[in-house]
């Protein structure tokens, strides 16, 4: 079939019970058989303590000094053999507080040295690291302290209000709290009154002791339980073992190996995105593996930049809503330029795309045009970036591209789940045919698609589409004291994503739908809403956007987050008046974003049950606090349904009226 996979087992037939399934494709890195563990490496600590032996001298985890006029300094740096040392008494004080092998640690807050640490501190004694969502309210801290018997927690200094909070709910196993900084006395007073002990990380670290036996440990221990928001419901707890994690970690050299280059102690990596999800800490931990060198952001989106230029990068990780927004920066910043700076940056663009298709590799594409046209773009990053990689949703195509042509460094588009511990497929360095992909399957993943015969797809057809289903050596042992769910995702071994997938001729898979988020028009039309949420937000004008329907209506409507600038810029074109929020009320603005909308979609060829019938415009982005969101910015359906009922009922009542 391609030149990127190998079929390992044929298809399967249609039964009363089951629908059809394709063959069976393994990545042609692992023809011969999926990457096992090597014998005797029993837990990602291993990882941690062989970089240490190593590299004790390397700087392993850096924060920015904070100056007193406001100010941040330049980065400073912990050893791995400091950070070892931390992680060991950090280790030893939390088995003083009367936790075993076994046991469940919580970990709540931002990316910080502490947070590693802690991590590194739980993998030393064996103990079952679980994140607290730094981006979720107090209702899911308290849910997963509960649902996970956490009988200690770390946390972020500004958090701690946030567990006091729910802390009276949760003291029949949390026994212990360690800040990541310091605590107060009334805070302190306040934990102990509902009989919980309390610890600065000063003081808890006093605790410890260098000495303390190290617990032994097996591949097959749990070695985090990590909760997903989910997009309904309350969180699920995915039980990864210790052989999954490293085994995903593993595919990821292995691959790096055989298509760009691995990992080295002179790597640096920008940490930003959650620890609390899987994607970043498999990312940081792969770093440890290498003897990289891991810089955290201060936390705040303001300084984002300012933090890359001081840290300058080697491997950057991003999310399509931060590529999304450095994509329509670079291009407000082009549009800006006189004519001659356009044409030039045009020809460059041509050029190197051109030259790119062709199959030359990025460095090799135009490398005069990277000096002379690209490498501002490049310095934005902090000048050394050689790796980017996206993941956490679909990066679109458009992007994706203008990326791998203006970055002047390798950009790798993946597709996981915390079910498939991270990363499940991957597109391949320098291959450019891929874009638009998530790539090949690691080489740890089984891959086939199974029909979906009520949305009208068929895994045995000549191009083959169905739900992407998964079988190897990272899935995930279950969920967490839900046996009912887990059974309805793992059947036969194999693990039902939910995605909707399409081989590509080259052995790529491409997402193009997701099962559950597909509804029917009253006049029998089916609606794959993300499929056409992405092509709405190629218009420049909004910046997020949810589309609705049901079966009792016969058309869609949206509720929209505009661009404000763009907003703005037209009312005074307009000769309009008013702050953001009332042109969000304003009927002719809403005209103009509906009628752009629409052109968009005719643009990108939506056919006519798809396009929108009325849209309503929301000056308030989607957020988690709302509930709107998950900490990932996926739509949570039911409840934008539930928060927007009354304007979604209004939208339908205007559109019916008939036009004068």
């Amino acid at each position: 079939m391609s030149v990127y996979t190998v079929k390992v087992e044929g298809s399967r037939p249609a039964t009363e019970e089951k629908p059809s399934a394709g063959p069976v494709f393994r990545c042609v890195y692992a023809k011969d058989g999926l990457l096992e563990l090597p014998a005797g490496l029993q837990s990602p600590w291993e990882f941690f303590s062989e970089s240490v032996k190593r590299n004790p001298k390397n700087p392993m985890l850096g924060r920015r000094r904070q100056i007193t006029d406001g100010k941040a300094g330049p980065y400073a740096w912990l050893t791995y053999a400091e950070a070892y040392d931390s992680a060991i008494r950090c280790g030893s004080a939390i088995r003083g507080r009367g936790v075993n092998p076994g046991d469940r640690c919580g970990i709540y807050g931002s990316n910080c040295p502490e947070w590693i640490i802690t991590m590194e501190a739980c993998n030393s004694q064996a103990i079952t690291n679980v994140p607290l969502y730094d981006t979720l309210g107090a209702n899911a801290v308290e849910f997963i302290i509960n649902h996970a018997e956490l009988p200690i927690v770390f946390v972020q200094e500004n958090k701690f209000s946030a567990i006091l909070t729910c802390l009276p709910r949760c003291t029949s196993h949390l026994k212990t709290i360690v800040s990541f900084g310091k605590i107060s006395i009334i805070q302190q007073k306040e934990a102990e009154e509902l009989g919980v002990a309390c610890f600065s990380w000063e003081e808890f670290s006093l605790l410890g002791s260098l000495d303390h036996e190290l617990s032994p440990k097996q591949k097959t221990d749990i070695g985090t339980i990590m909760y997903t928001s989910g997009t309904t419901g309350e969180p699920k707890g995915v039980i990864l073992s210790n052989g999954a994690f490293m085994a995903e970690v593993l595919s990821m050299d292995h691959l790096l190996r055989e298509t760009d280059k691995v990992g080295t102690e002179e790597d640096v990596y920008f940490s930003f995105l959650p620890l609390a999800h899987i994607f970043d800490q498999i990312i940081e931990t792969y770093c440890i593996y290498r003897g990289s060198s891991i810089g955290f952001w201060q936390g705040d989106v303001r300084y984002m930049v300012e933090d890359l230029l001081e840290l300058k990068p080697t491997i950057f990780c991003g999310v399509p809503r931060v590529y999304d927004r450095i994509y329509a920066g670079i291009m407000h910043k082009v549009s800006l330029g006189g004519t001659l700076r356009k044409t030039l940056f045009q020809y460059a663009y041509n050029y190197k795309l051109r030259n790119l298709e062709k199959g030359l590799r990025q460095d090799e594409a135009a490398p005069l045009l990277d000096r002379l046209v690209f490498d501002k773009i490049k310095q934005a990053f902090g000048g050394r970036v050689r790796l980017m990689l996206s993941g956490a949703a679909p990066l679109p195509s458009h992007v994706e591209e203008f990326l791998r042509v203006t970055c002047c460094s390798v950009l790798s588009q993946g597709y996981g789940l915390t079910e498939s511990c991270g990363g499940c497929f991957t597109s391949v360095a320098n291959v450019f045919s891929m874009v638009g992909t998530v790539g090949v399957p690691m080489t740890t993943i089984e891959a086939r698609l199974e029909s979906v015969p009520e949305m009208g797809y068929d895994a045995l057809a000549t191009v083959p589409r169905g739900e992407i289903c998964l079988r190897g050596n990272t899935l995930f042992c279950g969920y967490q004291k839900r046996q009912d769910l887990t059974k309805s995702v793992l059947v036969d071994g194999w693990f039902h994503t939910g995605d909707v997938g399409e081989w590509q001729p080259d052995g790529a898979m491409k997402i193009i739908d997701r099962k559950k988020n597909i509804f029917k028009l009253s006049q029998g039309e089916y609606v794959a809403v993300e499929n056409i949420e992405s092509t709405y937000l190629r218009c420049t004008l909004v910046t997020s956007i949810w589309v609705y329907g049901n079966s009792f209506e016969s058309f869609l409507v949206a509720v929209v987050v505009p661009e404000g600038k763009v907003l703005e810029q037209w009312a005074t074109d307009n000769c309009e008046s008013g702050d953001f929020k009332s042109l969000c009320q304003n009927l002719k603005a809403r005209k103009f974003i509906l009628d752009e909308l629409n052109s968009t979609a005719q643009k990108h060829h939506l056919r006519g049950f798809e396009m929108l019938k009325a849209v309503y415009l929301e000056p308030v982005p989607f957020d988690i606090e709302r509930d709107l969101v998950t900490p990932t910015f996926k739509l949570k359906r039911p409840q934008l349904l539930k928060y927007y009922k009354d304007r979604i009922d209004e939208l339908y009542n205007e559109a019916k009226v008939p036009k004068v």
